[in-house]
This record gives C-alpha cells, structure tokens and sequence, in this order.
C-alpha cells in the first residue's frame, strides 16, 4: 500500500483514545491482561527456588573457530549445562553451549557456515541484522530436519492457514549459510526461526552474537580484550528438575505451535540471565569497559540504569557506530535491539560495587548484574567527539509511502497477532521495493511490538509526530514500538534482491502470525 499521507495531531489523540478504549472495555490490551504500560509478557514463574544473585562470575561465550580459512561448522545439539548453580539444565544449543560461540569477524571477509542439526525438531537460522542473501537469510519455512528424526517431522499448518508443500525447503541434516560481511562494523546475533516455533526453540537456547569489525572502528582504539564484554541479556523460568519451562501447546514442539493460556501476549520469565548467568558479578578494575548489549529476551523490555548515577556513554546501535557519542543515565531496549556503550569505573575504588539496575522490572527482576570494583589501576578511555561517519539518509530521499499496523485482531481461529490485519502467510507479499532505493514506511502498533526488518537497516524519523527517543539513534533493524504509538522510519533497500521479512520481535508475537513478507526487486 502506497501512501501519501502525513500524521496529524488528531490522529495521535485517536490512537490515543483507542487505547484507553481498548484497556477499559476488554480489548487487546486488555485480553492479554496487561498490568502496566511498559509490560511486554506475562510472567511465567519457576517452580525451582531462584538462585542466590550476585554469587556467580559473568560467563563469556567461546569465540567461533573456523574449520578453514572462511568456513565455519556448527552443530545444533542438545546438552546438559549448570546455569542454576548446583542443577543441570538441558538446553539445546549451537555446538552445545549456551549462548552459542561468538563470530569476530571482519567486514568484507566472507565466511560460510555450515550449520548440521542434530535435535529432534527443525531448526532455521537467522543472522540478525546482516545483508544477507535471500537463500541464506533464515527464511522460516527454510528448514534443517536432523536426519536421525526426518521420520517424525511433516511439514504441518499453523493454526491460521495451511501452508502449501511448494512453500517448503526442507535440508536432510545440515546446509550451509553465506555471510557476505559487506557492511560496517557492528554488534549482531544470531537465532533460530523456524516458522510457528522460534519463541520455544529460542528459549531453550538456541541464539549467540556476531560481531563484524572494520578499519573505522579499529581506528578509535577502543577497549578491547577482557575490556571488551559481550552481554547477552535475556530471563529464563525453570522447571524443578532444573530445565528451561515454557507453556507450549505442544512440547515436541512437532505438532500444533502456540502457548497455552493468556501467554499469547509474550512469555516473561522470573530468572535474569546474561551470558546464560544468573544476576552474575562482574569483575572490573578503575577503568573503561566496552559493554555490546543484546536483549535476547522473547518478550521483556529492560531500562537499564547504575545505581552508582553514572553514565552509558552510547557509541553504537544495532548497526554500528553512531556519529557521535551521546551519555545516557537510561538506555531502553526491546527484544532484537542491540546497543553498544561504554562505562567508567574511574571515579570508584577498590571494593565498590557498582548494580545494572532493570527499572522495568519488579522484585529480583529490577537487577540483572553486579560490577565489582576489586583493583585499582585501571585504564580509562577518552571517547571523542566524532566516531563515523555514517551514510545519511532523510525522509525526502524516500521514492514511495508505506504503512503497516501491528495488532491483534479477530479471524476464523480466533484472536490472531498480524500485520494491516493479515496472519503471515509465506506466499504473499506486503510490499516490493526497488533496491538501492529509500522508502517511508510507518508503523502502528496495539501493544508492545519491536518491529525487526530482515536485510534492510533504517533511520528513525518521527515517533508520534515528534523527535525520535535518544534510543533511536543511529542506523536501525529493530524498533521499539509501543502501545499506540506511531513510528515514521527512512529504509534503505541495499545489497540483495529476493524475498525478506518484517516482523514483531515479540517471539510469541511472531509465532503467532505477525509477520510479512517484502521484496526486494
């Protein structure tokens, strides 16, 4: 759908008055039992007791290993792991570990990945945030089916459509993904997205970071080595066995997709985890540590603060270096978003404790980590005033005007998750852009939906009418967009043509059918 139009002050006021409409009289948000404005899920609680906080030292994943210049192997396998101290998890995870290794690659170095599958269900990949090609974006019907378990899996229907047999492609064991790089210096991650089943397929672990480096970013000389702390931020509920719990309809998560009871507005769990750690402790000396956050949550957002009153000192969003650095006492992320931040111990001494509060969260959920200062000596870093100089894009470069709503609506199966009312459905397509071309795309929203588009990276324009939130700076792929809000954002179309998506990264959300397919011509 191509638009001409512009927001108006009285359209704002509507959403506005819908919303309130909606909460009052057992609409949306209100079916989905909302507790408060910011709440994305539902709580789901463990029956384990939870663990002690801040008794456990940060784990940092392994960093990738090729097998060959360029060429990566990963398996896809089930493995017992002690996340809760003292207890055995089961989770299933690349190469077995939780979250899986870390990529450090460089831009313009392509790599190959050959991802075999040895679980029980069929797995596709997705690296977030790249320009990749469409055969190796991680296309939901796009699936590996372990050989050991063919047996057990036909390609099925959710509970909206059927999906025709020409819409599958189905790869006996493994297959192998192309990572081009062709783009700057960033902090991405990588997950499972196989249609009907990311949210539980994900949540028992299936998810790591990729970080590309390039020639600009090298030049800023910034903290490096144990300075340099990936954090992968997402919660966990765990059954009293000790393994990952989730209200899947279907626990083979083989038959029918979905969650049970009101999970449907986003499962929520009552366990913190970074780096598969519970509330663990970091140890740092009087210096300055580079922070690449990723929330890898299903469906909680985190805003992030220190309890010390210090500074984020921000230089980068899901796409790479910002122009210029901007501090932060707040730093909000949706599910999908990536930020990367400086902070300084400088000011502190030795035996100060510094906690990375969650404001959003209530009760063991309004901490996620502890910083201990435990040596002096540390080195600081001076952080200049320009960092890049990334391409400028505006919302007059744009050649067409799009929308597209996110919301919950009624169809013949019941309430469903969609895009301008419509259940996802693999063969249809919601827009064509040219590449190497810009468009105006805004999207509505009922709820909380981070809106994550595959291959294309964007620049927030307006959010209700208004600037963008300090959060929305820099080149984008995931946006936070919350209830009744409208957000206006300039896409570049570059790289590839093929088929891509958009979707809510709500992963509840986009099981249940919110998503759409784009083209790129």
């Amino acid at each position: 759908m191509t638009t001409g139009h512009r927001w108006s002050r009285r359209r704002v006021l509507t959403m506005g008055a819908l919303g309130v409409a909606a909460v009052a009289g057992g609409g949306a948000l209100a079916g989905c039992n909302l507790i408060t404005p910011e709440q994305a899920g539902r709580l789901l609680r463990s029956d384990l007791p939870l663990p002690e906080r801040f008794t456990t030292p940060l784990r940092i994943p392994p960093v990738a290993t090729p097998v060959a210049p360029g060429r990566y192997l990963m398996a896809q396998r089930e493995a017992e792991l002690e996340i809760v101290p003292g207890t055995r998890t089961r989770v299933w995870g690349y190469d077995g570990v939780f979250p899986g290794p870390t990529f450090d690659v460089r831009r313009g170095e392509p790599i190959a990945v050959e991802v075999r599958n040895e679980l029980p269900a069929p797995t596709s990949t997705h690296l977030h945030g790249g320009v990749t090609p469409a055969e190796s974006d991680g296309y939901p019907t796009d699936l590996i089916v372990a050989t050991a378990h063919a047996d057990a899996f036909t390609p099925g229907a959710h509970s909206h459509m059927a999906v025709a047999a020409d819409q599958w492609r189905l790869h006996d064991g493994g297959r192998e993904y192309e990572y081009p790089l062709d783009q700057p210096a960033a902090g991405l991650w990588y997950h499972d997205h196989r249609m009907d089943f990311t949210a539980p397929q994900v949540w028992r672990g299936l998810a790591g970071m990729f970080l590309i480096r390039d020639e600009e970013e090298d030049r800023l000389g910034l903290p490096s080595g144990e300075r340099e702390l990936p954090m992968m931020i997402c919660d966990r509920a765990f059954d009293a066995d000790g393994d990952f719990k989730y209200p899947a309809v279907d626990d083979s998560l083989l038959a029918e997709p979905g969650v049970t009871g009101d999970f449907h507005q986003g499962v929520e769990g009552d366990v913190a985890l970074v780096n598969g750690t519970p509330w663990p402790v970091v140890s740092v000396d009087t210096g300055t540590y580079r922070l690449r956050l990723v929330n890898a949550s299903n469906a909680r957002r985190y805003r992030l603060e220190r309890d010390d009153g210090g500074d984020f000192v921000q230089i980068g969003s899901d796409q790479g270096l910002l122009a210029r650095p901007q501090r932060l006492k707040t730093l909000t992320m949706s599910p999908g978003e990536r930020f990367d931040v400086l902070v300084d111990f400088g000011g502190h001494r030795v035996g100060d404790r510094v906690v990375l509060r969650n404001l959003l969260g209530t009760g063991e959920m309004a901490e996620l980590l502890r910083f201990d200062v435990d040596r002096g000596g540390g080195t600081g870093y001076t952080v200049p005033d320009r960092l890049a100089d990334p391409v400028e894009i505006s919302a007059e470069d744009s050649v067409a005007e799009r929308e597209f709503a996110f919301a919950l609506t009624n169809h013949s199966h019941g309430q469903m998750w969609t895009i301008n009312g419509r259940p996802f459905d693999p063969a249809d397509s919601l827009a064509s852009p040219e590449l190497n071309t810009v468009e105006r795309w805004t999207f509505t929203s009922d709820f909380h939906h981070p809106v994550h588009l595959h291959l294309a990276h964007f620049r927030v324009l307006t959010r209700n009418g208004k600037p963008p939130v300090p959060e929305d700076a820099g080149w984008k792929d995931t946006v936070d967009l919350r209830p009744y809000e409208f957000v206006e954002v300039a896409v570049r179309f570059t790289g590839h043509r093929g088929r891509y998506m958009m979707h809510c990264h709500n992963l509840e959300h986009e099981d249940m059918a919110m998503m759409a397919n784009f083209d790129v011509v």
